[in-house]
């Protein structure tokens, strides 16, 4: 395969990732009925979210787990307290549920959500 090809090709993956981009293809929605719907803004930028969020959640497990430090500024159940959505009924939908907010970036980019093997995927009820 020549290099002309390669880079063409590149090109073109490059130019599809962008228009999805623009057009919002593969980016999470807010989720029907859910906190995160009605609030101003994350407790970081979208954006920064996007990138990051899976660092965050791993440097406040290592908080929460190893130091003992159980105040900490986004935990994970914090994120499924606000981006849970809700049923006609007012009963929440599991955050990696299909279509749901965690689901829908990690489907669209082949990525697995193991956090909720352990943790839970609904809003503690209180």
């Amino acid at each position: 395969m020549s290099l002309l090809t390669r880079f063409r090709g590149a090109a073109l993956l490059l130019a599809v990732a962008l228009a999805a981009a623009a057009w919002g293809v593969g980016a999470a929605q807010l989720a029907e009925g859910s906190k995160a719907l009605e609030a101003k803004s994350c407790i970081r930028p979208a954006d920064d979210m996007r990138r990051n969020h899976m660092e965050y959640i791993h440097h406040d497990r290592d908080l929460v787990v190893h130091k003992g430090i159980r105040d900490v500024d986004g935990s994970l159940a914090g994120c499924v307290d606000c981006h849970a959505g809700r049923e006609a009924d007012g009963s929440a939908i599991p955050v990696n549920a299909e279509g749901q907010f965690c689901s829908g970036c990690h489907e669209y980019t082949g990525t697995s959500i193991t956090c909720f093997q352990c943790h839970r995927k609904v809003p503690e009820e209180k």
